[in-house]
């Protein structure tokens, strides 16, 4: 077994949740495991704890609430009442408090309260906050896709997150990486409390990864493939001290952790930073 690494995470979406993959991360030296109550059909936390139960003690264990079973299939709610039972459940079915729970996507019910935005933020994550106090989890943070709706809720009666998760990599767009930024300034979060997620811009078949090198990034470790620059980029793209990624195979985890002895040229990730802001101003509003 490898040394454990804590900056990498073995995310679990779209995943099968197959033993071996749990397994195999072990063998990794991968010891931190991300989840979510919708995953696998709102299923995520029970499997987990019926086919790997006895592993999970040995994972760092972070899972996400925010999204629950609606007639029409998923809704979003953040309900703080729903919130803390969620997280509540969470603990029930995975059989163990999770190390860390997220505030799922707050920015999905954050459209639709308009002027009471930054009041149902608060209490949203007031109610993780005394999840977090009671004992059902250890740490509470927040998960989003498009934190650009966040920037401007951020005050001193918002409750700090320990851990923000988002986008991370070369496939993000210029308006994400600077509200990413902006939260990280507004919470004063150091890298190491800041993860990055969807590093591959979902899927390593993608056509620009045939189309481009991402090695132009790396300093002087060429020698890496193409998926493990993307891989390494990711952590320059915001600034991120972890990296969740999702897989089901242990041999694309593994090669994967072997980026992690690549260094990336800061200076070419800024000159890239500032092409995309470039190229931002020149699309039609």
């Amino acid at each position: 077994m490898r040394r454990a690494d804590p900056r990498v995470v073995l995310g679990l979406h779209r995943s099968r949740h197959e033993r071996r993959l749990l397994t195999g991360a072990l063998d990794l030296g991968v010891t931190a495991l991300d989840t979510s109550s919708n995953y696998l059909g709102f299923r995520s936390h029970q499997v987990l704890a019926r086919t790997a139960g006895d592993l999970l003690p040995r994972f760092t264990v972070s899972t996400k609430v925010g999204y629950f079973p609606g007639p029409g299939g998923a809704e979003h709610s953040l309900d703080p009442v729903r919130l803390h039972a969620a997280v509540e459940q969470a603990a029930g079915d995975l059989g163990q408090e999770p190390d860390l729970v997220f505030l799922h996507n707050p920015e999905h019910s954050l459209r639709e309260a308009g002027s009471r935005g930054q009041e149902v933020l608060t209490e949203a994550c007031a109610a993780l906050d005394d999840a977090t106090r009671n004992g059902l989890c250890a740490a509470w943070g927040i998960a989003s896709w498009n934190p650009s709706s966040l920037v401007g809720l951020i005050g001193p009666a918002v409750p700090r997150p320990t851990t923000l998760m988002v986008r991370a990599g070369l496939l993000v767009g210029v308006r994400t990486l600077d509200a990413a930024d902006a939260l990280i300034r507004a919470w004063d979060l150091d890298p190491s409390e800041v993860w990055g997620m969807s590093p591959l811009g979902g899927s390593t078949s993608d056509p620009v990864w045939a189309k481009i090198d991402p090695r132009v990034f790396l300093g002087d470790s060429r020698q890496l493939s193409r998926m493990q620059a993307v891989f390494i980029a990711a952590y320059h793209l915001p600034r991120v001290g972890t990296v969740a990624v999702g897989t089901d195979e242990p041999a694309h985890l593994g090669e994967l952790v072997g980026a992690l002895v690549g260094e990336v040229d800061e200076r070419t990730t800024q000159e890239y930073r500032s092409l995309l802001r470039d190229r931002s101003r020149d699309q039609p509003v």
